[in-house]
């Protein structure tokens, strides 16, 4: 069995890791693949970089049909504001790959599609409820957030004539090893906090990311990933949202980042207001259907996170 993911990055590679422990090959799809940062992440692992678009459907069939793929992964896309700027770029890879993506499922009959979403995805203008499930509004207007919903619903169209099986993973920020190309600007916080801790250095956060935030351990996000791509007896359609269930503060985050790196100091830097999500994802649907809860604390994450950040600076 061979999985095709495109886009090798943080999410990409902790899947990778998952499937090699079952005998699973991946075979990545990357226009600018950082090799050096898949084989630190994937060691000896049997997986193949193809440095090409998902905006290209035909490098998309022919990866398919020459390893023989029936489970496809995508992670390919821009993050955050990265999406904006200019916006028909980011419209043009986010929601052109989609359409490229969904294409090549329907011609080459792969089995089942998992997608990346967000949380991100949800209309957060709306008002909430106690907690936010799989059935909430989708789309605020800023271009990541409509950009998602509209991958979305590109997928959700193409299941509904072709019959693949579609699963919809929407984490919130996941945190983990990354390059952060894609411009997860949550990502690269939380991963420039670790680093400051451990070259001894004042860690310096803008005001703007001292946000409260959903977050998911990119191993955990690995795992689920795989039990997307595993499990059976899912809906033909199945969303699930993923991440701890409760909304994280800043302070919170900054105490885990403590305990894991000892003599942590950070600045905050004056500036814009940080939009918290003050209302914790519904995180049920991926533990009754996926059997899927983080194995990780924010703690054991943290401390995880930070020890295997010393092994690749040595």
């Amino acid at each position: 069995m061979t999985t095709l993911v495109t886009g090798a990055g943080l999410i990409g590679t902790a899947y990778a890791i998952e499937a090699a422990k079952r005998g699973e090959k991946v075979v990545f799809l990357d226009p600018v693949p950082r090799a050096d940062y898949v084989a630190a992440r994937l060691g000896d692992t049997d997986y193949e970089i193809i440095a090409d678009d998902v905006r290209s459907l035909p490098a998309l069939i022919d990866t398919i049909q020459a390893h023989k793929v029936d489970t496809f992964l995508n992670t390919a896309g821009l993050i955050g504001k990265r999406v904006g700027n200019p916006l028909a770029y980011g419209f043009d890879l986010n929601i052109g790959g989609a359409m490229q993506v969904a294409e090549a499922v329907r011609l080459t009959g792969i089995k089942r599609l998992i997608h990346t979403s967000t949380f991100g995805v949800y209309d957060w203008r709306q008002p909430t409820p106690d907690k936010v499930d799989e059935s909430f509004h989708r789309g605020a207007g800023a271009p990541y957030s409509n950009s998602k919903a509209a991958q979305e619903l590109i997928f959700e169209a193409y299941q509904g004539q072709c019959g693949f099986e579609l699963v919809l993973l929407r984490p919130g920020n996941v945190f983990g090893v990354g390059h952060f190309w894609a411009g997860s600007g949550g990502g690269e916080k939380v991963q420039a906090l670790v680093e400051a801790g451990l070259r001894g250095e004042t860690a310096v956060i803008p005001e703007e990311q001292t946000m409260a935030f959903e977050y998911i351990y990119a191993k955990d996000m690995g795992r689920a990933a795989d039990l997307a791509a595993t499990a059976t007896g899912l809906p033909p359609k199945a969303v699930y949202n993923l991440a701890y269930g409760e909304v994280i503060s800043f302070d919170r985050l900054v105490e885990a980042v403590s305990a894991a790196v000892p003599g942590f100091e950070i600045e905050i830097t004056p500036g814009k207001t940080p939009v918290s999500r003050d209302t914790p994802l519904d995180v049920s649907r991926a533990a009754n259907e996926l059997g899927w809860t983080p194995s990780f604390s924010l703690d054991e994450a943290m401390a995880d996170y930070a020890e295997e950040l010393r092994k690749r600076n040595r």
